[in-house]
């Protein structure tokens, strides 16, 4: 299934494996299966650390999940043939599953850890398609941090049926849990912010800044003309005049230059 040249590129890269991992697909008996059949055995001939079952019994065939040896249920999916484009997404699922660390920063990663619920991503995409890898590999690492995180890449050339009952004009377009995400492009720090809704909160108690909620004398300050000048004209000014210390407020930066 795979040259020469892509299997000793293939091989190198998976000597960084970590920990054990198994390829379990579900097959039918079209053209596509055999493809899926001969590429997962390919990759299971280039390290000890890889093996594959085909004994899944997956609804979408043909298909195909990456998980940790050992580990009850596999969280990253791959439905259909992940070539062209989606090769590099197979290749990152393989060593991430396989505990090789991601590039992510550390905080994010934290975040990611923490996101409490259930989230059951389908990504519908095309195998030429360039914006796709970047949402596939997005959402496999997500699953492969958290427990509570499931991907499925799924290839709508193979899938008409779905794909027309879906109306699913454009990819990538995301659904979680049978809803639409997200259409196009879409980085993991966007989808990851759109699901901690409590991120912006946490941002805030960290800001130095703080917000009085209400300056009761903005509108008089910011009306009334300038004040006196002179020591005679100020003793004589109404008691309601603004004074210039008045006109302070501790509000964000961005909102400060209409008080100034």
């Amino acid at each position: 299934m795979l040259d020469n040249t892509i299997k000793t590129q293939l091989q190198a890269y998976l000597t960084k494996l970590q920990q054990p991992i198994e390829l379990v697909a579900s097959l039918g008996a079209g053209a596509k299966d055999e493809e899926v059949r001969g590429l997962l055995a390919d990759i299971a001939g280039l390290s000890d650390k890889v093996s594959v079952h085909f004994d899944g019994t997956a609804s979408r065939q043909p298909s195909f999940t990456v998980g940790r040896k050992g580990e009850d249920t596999a969280r990253v999916q791959f439905v259909g043939v992940p070539l062209g484009h989606e090769f590099t997404s197979l290749v990152l699922a393989l060593l991430q599953v396989g505990g090789h660390p991601s590039k992510a920063g550390q905080e994010l990663i934290a975040q990611i850890k923490d996101l409490g619920g259930e989230y059951r991503f389908e990504t519908y995409i095309s195998l030429s398609c360039q914006n796709c890898p970047d949402v596939v590999q997005a959402l496999n690492l997500m699953a492969v941090l958290n427990p509570g995180i499931r991907h499925s890449m799924i290839d709508g050339a193979l899938f008409q049926d779905e794909v027309a009952a879906r109306q699913i004009m454009s990819v990538p377009t995301v659904y979680l849990n049978g809803e639409v995400f997200g259409q196009g492009r879409m980085g993991l720090e966007e989808i990851v912010a759109r699901l901690d809704t409590g991120a912006a909160a946490r941002e805030a108690e960290k800001s130095p800044v703080k917000t009085r909620s209400t300056c009761w004398w903005s509108a008089a300050a910011r009306l009334a003309p300038p004040p006196p000048s002179t020591p005679r004209a100020r003793a004589s000014a109404p008691a309601w005049w603004p004074s210039a210390s008045a006109a302070r407020c501790w509000i964000p930066w961005a909102s400060r230059t209409s008080f100034r």
